[in-house]
């Protein structure tokens, strides 16, 4: 098994679900904000199978009007 890449993973998609967003949706959204994301980039963010940057956190979370800290928390499935 793969060696999880980045640990918001499941609390980004937990707080996108909860906002009623669809991947595609916030990818447009993020997009909209500047950022050249795609649906199948935010797919790997959220599996866990692409690393994030501390910038990227940042701008996934301005998306979401949350703060940082939201996404660190562990989310369990």
């Amino acid at each position: 098994m793969a060696t999880e890449q980045n640990m918001i993973g499941p609390a980004l998609r937990s707080l996108r679900e909860a906002e009623g967003l669809t991947q595609a949706e916030l990818a447009a959204r993020l997009q909209l904000s500047g950022w050249d994301i795609s649906r199948e980039t935010l797919a790997k963010v959220e599996s866990q199978v692409r690393c994030v940057t501390d910038r990227e956190l940042v701008r996934f979370a301005e998306a979401l009007e949350v703060d940082p800290s939201e996404l660190l928390k562990p989310t369990r499935f």
